[in-house]
């Protein structure tokens, strides 16, 4: 009898060694699979392979509807582009010493059909315009009345929002008209080890219509997109990768269950030593 239970715990203490191992060997290997591999997260892998790079699209924002801007007319006789400048007179600082009253540029808002009002000049369609092709126009048309014309375009509300799996998702104004989509990610603290570099996602308002464009940085080519340099208002969305989106379907508990599931084989190894 003795000896039968020898021999009983013996073949159990070995299934039960073989069935640790396993299961150590099914963790490991589950560990080294979920890791990233150079191919998912290095930008411009292909970049030594070329001597030169030009984008193929230059920066050239366009004006849409609901966009405003600052339009300003100079020239060396002030009084003489007054008419063309909206102005309004507020008044001095107190305590402070002025010659005459300080004065604020105004804005212009593009309406819905891509019109704004200008002085002296009337309705202009400005929306889907380039900034350069606007002053180029209004400083032809200025320029008929007033010698050595300077214009001067600003589009106040140019921003971008960067969603998904970056460190900083947010809506981000942007100070000058050109901006990259690698700035508008560097803006938002660059992607997470989480984000597919391969299908970052660009979302653009054209003519009333909103277009889709999905980008790839790990080549380096996509500098030659149209979509390298963001428009004002375009939504930058990354993409969870695999690991992201399966770790959203673990219980928040699963934590503490492998770690009672890991004290309970340690007990038991003991035990069957």
């Amino acid at each position: 009898m003795k000896k039968n239970k020898r021999i009983f715990a013996k073949i159990f203490h070995m299934k039960f060694n073989y069935w640790i191992l396993t299961l150590l060997c099914t963790i490991l290997l589950g560990l080294f699979s979920s890791c990233a591999s150079r191919k998912n997260v290095v930008y411009f892998q292909n970049i030594d392979s070329e001597t030169a790079m030009d984008s193929l699209y230059e920066n050239n924002t366009i004006i849409k509807p609901n966009d405003f801007l600052n339009i300003t007319v100079s020239a060396a006789d002030p009084e003489a582009v007054r008419p063309y400048n909206l102005l309004t007179e507020t008044r001095p600082l107190v305590g402070s010493f002025v010659n005459s009253s300080n004065s604020q540029q105004l804005g212009y808002l593009v309406d819905n059909n891509g019109n704004i009002e200008f002085p002296e000049l009337g309705t202009i369609k400005v929306g889907g315009l380039s900034r350069k092709e606007l002053i180029d126009y209004l400083t032809k048309r200025v320029s008929e009345g007033v010698k050595n014309a300077i214009v001067n375009v600003t589009i106040l509300n140019f921003k971008v929002t960067v969603l998904g799996e970056v460190s900083r998702p947010s809506q981000y104004d942007v100070s000058g008209e050109r901006i990259t989509i690698l700035e508008a990610l560097g803006l938002a603290g660059d992607l997470t080890i989480f984000g597919r570099r391969d299908n970052i996602l660009i979302i653009r308002e054209t003519n009333g219509q909103n277009k889709y464009e999905r980008v790839d940085i790990t080549d380096a080519d996509f500098i030659n997109s149209e979509y390298y340099y963001l428009q004002q208002n375009d939504v930058v969305y990354v993409e969870p990768n695999g690991a992201r989106v399966q770790g959203s379907t673990f219980n928040t508990n699963t934590g503490l269950y492998i770690s009672v599931a890991s004290l309970l084989l340690s007990v038991l190894v003991l035990i069957f030593r």
